[in-house]
């Protein structure tokens, strides 16, 4: 592991994420498979991936705010539930199994990309508007939060169907309130797998480096274009990981 190109693949596939988890969402869906494929038991995979989204989430936040999406009442109302279910949800991860957690992280990268061709429809919220079933959404953002905390992978699209498909928010909103709401839960998350010791830090500085960096490429895409073209590659991409990771090649 001590190969240069090894650690420029990663930083690649760091910056990839970063701007698909920012896009549309599923970045950790690269990023995971490639440390457990590098030889990294899966919660050190687990752990490594979340400084990674930490960075992401910092550069996004900062960017959305310097193109004038500030949403930080809003973003708080779903980032503190979100929290208290990574908590949870981390300390369970902790204690899975590599056999148990490969297993659900494939099905949850099948399903999710699945989940990413699906069609929203219907219209959106007034600029500037709530979203509609506010009080739900808290309720859906503790269960998003606990499976943030325990596999991270395809949370995104968790939380753009929960803001975007219930609460009726537009894209571009959904997105900036999404990258506070990870940045925020993973902060408890991480000090999980970091007190357990399931953090090996060379790795995780050079996926930040690439998550920032991909992070503030997709806050200007996501407010410039959009995200239709990202989920083909992404599809593509994850689907040939999750038949990696349970033996088809």
């Amino acid at each position: 592991m001590s190969n240069p190109l090894t650690w420029l693949l990663l930083a690649v596939a760091g910056t990839a994420a970063g701007f698909f988890n920012v896009v549309a969402g599923g970045g950790s869906m690269l990023t995971l498979p490639a440390l457990i494929l590098l030889g990294f038991p899966s919660a050190v995979a687990n752990g490594s991936n979340r400084v990674a989204v930490m960075g992401q989430s910092i550069s996004s936040v900062v960017a959305f705010r310097r193109k004038g999406y500030r949403e930080a009442a809003l973003s708080m109302r779903y980032a503190l539930p979100a929290a208290l279910g990574a908590l949870l949800g981390s300390m369970a991860a902790v204690e899975a199994s590599d056999e148990l957690f490969r297993k659900l992280l494939s099905a949850v990268m099948i399903l999710a990309t699945a989940a990413s061709f699906l069609r929203r429809t219907g219209e959106t919220s007034p600029p500037g508007g709530e979203p509609r079933h506010g009080l739900v959404l808290s309720i859906v953002f503790l269960l998003i939060g606990f499976y943030g905390g325990f596999i991270q992978a395809g949370v995104g699209f968790l939380i753009i169907a929960a803001l975007h498909g219930l609460g009726r928010l537009p894209l571009v909103r959904t997105n900036g309130i999404k990258v506070f709401v990870v940045g925020l839960y993973t902060i408890p998350s991480l000090f999980v797998f970091v007190v357990q010791g399931k953090v090996a830090w060379l790795p995780a500085v050079i996926l930040t480096a690439g998550h920032a960096t991909g992070g503030w490429l997709g806050t200007h895409f996501t407010i410039r274009a959009g995200d239709r073209w990202i989920r083909i590659v992404l599809a593509a991409a994850v689907l040939a990981m999750a038949l990696k990771l349970v033996g088809v090649f």
